[in-house]
């Protein structure tokens, strides 16, 4: 599925990321919400990280969109797309937590401001959404050896998880290991993107208990269908079949050259 044109002005309740089985365009509910990619190695977790971030552009451009990406395997994922991000570390894992301590600082500074006056927040150039946009999240969560460290991230995450959304700080990432003591608050995300995975216990692990009698036939999918996965949403258990669009190195390279902005 080639990347869908983005859309301006970039609706965050409906952004078009892939097609469903029968051809319609699959919308992406952003706002409100966090989302967790799971995945083998070549399921496709990329393809669901750009082209969420093709969408974005246009708000990225504008200043009404803020994305920080971490990609601790060195850079390998995201790092082609560096102009595109406000914030960016693929190395420094101290400078990893804290960016992650950062986004918690403004997203409890946001719901004080906010308390008593709304229950959602509405993304400006001064208070723009921001989009913590993880590629392997299993390296800041499980493998990393700092004992200190590595809890630390968890809390922030953690608190991220449940406090971020309504207050415009959104995460989106992605992990193969879709195991509890990998990814111990899985449960705080509500939007599960469930990529081809191994076995059919883990389907349930990532999409939720049920998932797989329902339809979602993760450890079905083909090493040859990369991008192929299944959606289910909190509130709605029946999941939807999705092809994402595919952005090639030259694609994203061509969208950070024109959209990019310089990191802050």
């Amino acid at each position: 599925v080639p990347p869908i044109p983005a859309e301006e002005p970039v609706n965050l309740d409906a952004l078009p990321i892939g097609r469903c089985e029968d051809g319609t365009i699959y919308r992406l509910r952003l706002r409100g919400t966090h989302v967790i990619v799971v995945g083998k190695t070549g399921a496709g977790k990329g393809s669901v990280l750009w082209s969420i971030t093709f969408q974005l552009v246009p708000a990225v451009q504008a200043g009404t969109v803020q994305i920080w990406a971490l990609d601790p395997k060195g850079g390998m994922e995201l790092g082609i797309g560096t102009r595109l991000f406000a914030r960016f570390a693929c190395t420094d894992y101290p400078a990893m937590a804290d960016m992650l301590d950062e986004a918690l600082s403004i997203a409890q500074a946001r719901a004080a401001r906010l308390r008593g006056v709304s229950r959602q927040h509405v993304p400006t150039v001064d208070e723009p959404l921001i989009v913590i946009l993880v590629d392997e999240l299993a390296n800041l969560t499980a493998y990393i050896t700092n004992r200190a460290l590595k809890d630390r991230i968890k809390a922030t995450l953690g608190i991220l998880l449940t406090q971020g959304r309504a207050v415009g700080v959104h995460d989106v990432a992605a992990l193969q290991d879709p195991r509890k003591e990998v990814l111990p608050f899985r449960n705080l995300f509500p939007t599960r993107i469930g990529l081809r995975l191994a076995e059919e216990g883990e389907v349930d692990l990532v999409l939720g208990e049920g998932a797989r009698d329902r339809g979602a036939l993760c450890d079905r999918i083909p090493q040859t269908s990369p991008g192929v996965g299944y959606v289910v949403l909190d509130g709605n258990p029946t999941p939807v079949r999705v092809r994402f669009s595919y952005l090639s190195d030259d694609d994203i390279a061509t969208m950070a050259a024109e959209y990019g902005r310089l990191r802050v």
